[in-house]
């Protein structure tokens, strides 16, 4: 049966990544991620302030701190058209890699039909396709984390692994500080090299940043102000949403606070199963924790749910939360292509365009925590 499955996931797999890399990415959108970043980079090889931006408009601004900076500073030095399609090409291959990683990290051999099937379902996803189309950088960050899980996993048996995992975090946190909750993990395991590694890995590359970035203190003095205004555009989080629209305060943080206690109870009833069931703990967690981010936080697009794969990757696993429907409608709302434009209701259409993926994250957060209560119960009527 794995060969026969085999036979049919892997054709599929390379023609789908060959089309989103070669046709949509390399078509592009009128959205485009990758000239900010590389207009920026130029601006530092020319001694030019990096952080001087016009951020009262809607293109796209560079975002990134003066240490992802420094990281992504070779790309100035290279055509632009290469550099694009580089970029591209090492992010479509930082996706497949991180499958092939998620994939090891749930027990399965790269032979068994879990990596290809994985691959087919990801380059049909809005989280795949929008980040190659926009030219961002997100793969990487999935490779990031999906490194960091396996090596943390496996850090309880081997210690070293430890410094691999931090380094991967770190990396992470270095590009988008939204991946600093994660150190959560470490910090509950007692993983002093993961956790050590992970704080000094941002700190040290945005110290050695400062000096070499042109206008460094424009990110604390510019970009930090603007990152802590809620946008009411490309902006599926529950600020996002109240920005859009303004349904008054009482209720905007009568639901925040309801979904920021249900993904607290989740995430601190996961810890029962963190020595009992590391890998569930783990990749659980995480999707607990990033998916809170994105409903909870001021910034949340719909592309960051490409960060949930490693939850997901835990069908496979005994038990798992998406052993539930709940958590497959959740994820069809903030994974599918498809647009919900009505000439009948043009209006409810538009707004399901824009706030599937809040509805989905909302969705995921209550079946995350129904699902961990109900393991509760199910191990309480055991005793």
């Amino acid at each position: 049966m794995n060969s026969r499955i085999n036979a049919a996931a892997w054709p599929v797999a390379i023609l789908l990544v060959v089309h989103r890399v070669f046709i949509i990415a390399r078509n592009g959108t009128p959205t485009d991620d990758f000239t900010t970043v590389y207009n920026a980079v130029a601006r530092m090889s020319t001694g030019q302030p990096v952080y001087e931006q016009a951020y009262n408009h809607v293109d796209p601004l560079y975002l990134y701190t003066p240490g992802a900076t420094l990281l992504l500073a070779p790309l100035a030095h290279i055509d632009f058209s290469l550099a694009r399609g580089l970029f591209i090409v090492a992010n479509a291959a930082a996706i497949v890699a991180a499958l092939a990683v998620l994939t090891l990290t749930v027990g399965r051999t790269l032979t068994s039909a879990v990596w290809p099937v994985s691959i087919a379902l990801a380059f049909v996803t809005e989280s795949v396709t929008n980040t190659l189309a926009f030219t961002n950088i997100n793969g990487i960050l999935l490779l990031c984390m999906a490194v960091f899980l396996w090596a943390f996993v496996r850090a309880e048996r081997t210690p070293w692994m430890g410094w691999v995992a931090g380094v991967a975090i770190g990396l992470a946190i270095v590009i988008k500080p939204q991946f600093a909750p994660l150190l959560f993990l470490p910090l509950v395991k007692l993983q002093w090299r993961s956790l050590a590694t992970g704080v000094s890995v941002p700190v040290v590359l945005n110290l050695l940043a400062w000096p070499l970035v042109p206008d460094a203190s424009g990110f604390v003095g510019n970009l930090l102000p603007y990152l802590s205004e809620t946008r009411d555009y490309a902006n599926s989080s529950w600020a996002g949403f109240h920005a859009y629209v303004d349904f008054g305060a009482g209720l905007y943080w009568t639901v925040w606070l309801i979904f920021a206690a249900l993904s607290a109870a989740a995430i601190l009833g996961l810890l029962r199963w963190r020595n009992s069931d590391p890998t569930l703990w783990a990749l659980t967690t995480s999707g607990a924790i990033m998916v809170g981010i994105f409903f909870l936080s001021s910034l949340g697009q719909q592309y960051y749910s490409m960060w949930l794969f490693p939850l997901m990757f835990t069908v496979v696993l005994p038990r798992s939360v998406f052993h539930s429907a709940g958590a497959w409608f959740a994820a069809f709302l903030y994974l599918a292509p498809v647009s919900w434009e009505s000439t009948a209701h043009p209006d409810a259409g538009r707004w399901m365009n824009f706030f599937t993926a809040t509805a989905g994250w909302a969705l995921l957060i209550v079946a995350i925590f129904a699902t961990v209560a109900g393991w509760w119960r199910a191990a309480r009527s055991t005793v």
